[in-house]
């Protein structure tokens, strides 16, 4: 395994049409399950200059106004201007409603095991992968953890009105030097913004950005960090010009197309499904959750300092038919060791994960919604808001089913 490199990874901000994109799926999910927790629901989106198209297949009790849901998530986001708004686009839909299917209108939480195991994977199969390390206080890795931070950290400012002229849309990436294959210092920071059109306020001069962003983003985010940017860190800050306008005016989005950011950063694999957009019965959303439970348990309980996890699932099976471990040569116990500890710990059949994430109602317990708070900044790693699995409650059971050295 390679020890000294150098990674990066990228986010954006919440007003990239990617991510305006997921979080309009995801907002669409949430309001079904508000109404019917039983909803079967595929919603994807795109968007593109002035026209937001919608595609949604559905079964359920529910009555959803989708072209709503999206110019509210528009306005939310804080698209206003000229180019694109939620009260100026057009909202195509593409809608099919399929009837009421008795297979998928149960309460997972009142089935018995066995009724549990009947409950297969339906329509897809899939691998789904988990990671987890110890480079941040979330175990996730450190480029992605760090651009996350400066992502929020723009559309802050912009909220807040720190840096009035910003729009919403917004990329950062950060590189990150290891050595011995643990993070050593940054390398590099790339931050690209938009500005509102001139017709709106001042454009501060390209020397005025940089240090208004150095001041307000770079360097708040990096508070708190044990590695900071450094007299050698390379730091780029809107290196071809200014970006006017940008949003969908400027670059179409597509649900499900930044499944890196939503995951690890590509520092560890994924499964490649979007997460966005569907429902708790689809197991290649499901599964990516549990794996990453799975995971940070396994670094958390300290038997490994490094984690993938890797579920393989089959349509007509509750059971995964595979899962590995991969610790790349970070383990304390043998792969196989964790691989049986996490049979025996974890339930891994898709009403299981999802009576244990409690994924089906927590749509009508989180104010505003759940999915779509995870529809930017990543579905992983998240410390700001109570994701399920995120909790490292299994960590006794694993630490006590290994034998103590000496």
């Amino acid at each position: 395994m390679k020890k000294d490199f150098i990674f990066t990874s990228e986010s954006v901000t919440e007003g990239h049409p990617d991510k305006l994109c997921d979080q309009i799926s995801d907002a669409i999910v949430d309001r079904f399950l508000q109404q019917d927790s039983c909803s079967s629901i595929i919603a994807e989106c795109a968007v593109s200059q002035s026209i937001v198209f919608i595609a949604l297949v559905f079964s359920s009790t529910a009555l959803i106004d989708v072209a709503n849901v999206a110019k509210n998530i528009i306005n939310q986001v804080g698209y206003d201007d000229e180019f694109f708004s939620g009260r100026t686009c057009t909202a195509l839909t593409s809608i099919k409603e399929l009837p009421l299917a008795k297979d998928l209108r149960f309460d997972e939480t009142r089935l018995t095991e066995k009724e549990i195991d009947r409950i297969t994977v339906k329509r897809n199969q899939v691998n789904a992968f988990g990671f987890a390390c110890h480079q941040t206080p979330a175990l996730m890795p450190l480029p992605i953890w760090l651009a996350h931070k400066l992502a929020r950290r723009l559309t802050s400012a912009r909220l807040k009105k720190l840096l009035p002229y910003l729009a919403p849309d917004g990329k950062t990436q950060v590189g990150v030097e290891y050595k011995k294959g643990r993070p050593h210092r940054i390398h590099s920071i790339t931050i690209q913004v938009c500005q509102k059109n001139p017709s709106t306020g001042i454009l501060p001069n390209p020397k005025l950005l940089e240090d208004d962003i150095r001041e307000t983003v770079i360097d708040p985010s990096f508070n708190g960090e044990k590695i900071r940017p450094d007299s050698n860190t390379r730091i780029f800050i809107q290196t071809d010009g200014p970006d006017i306008g940008c949003g969908p005016s400027m670059h179409s989005g597509l649900t499900g197309r930044k499944n890196a950011i939503d995951t690890y950063g590509e520092y560890a694999r994924h499964s490649g499904s979007a997460l966005s957009g569907k429902d708790p019965r689809r197991i290649d959303r499901i599964g990516a959750y549990a794996a990453r439970y799975a995971a940070k348990n396994v670094v958390a309980a300290g038997l490994a300092e490094e984690c993938e996890v890797q579920i393989s699932y089959s349509i007509g099976l509750s059971h995964p038919v595979s899962i590995q471990v991969e610790t790349f040569g970070t383990g304390k116990v043998a792969e196989a060791k964790i691989v049986a500890l996490l049979k025996k710990h974890f339930d891994f059949r898709p009403a299981g994960i999802m009576r244990q994430f409690k994924l089906r109602h927590l749509p009508g317990s989180v104010k505003g919604g759940f999915y779509r708070k995870l529809a930017a900044y990543g579905h992983v790693g998240r410390m700001d808001i109570g994701l399920p699995w995120e909790v490292t409650d299994k960590v006794m059971a694993l630490k006590e089913a290994v034998p103590r050295s000496g």
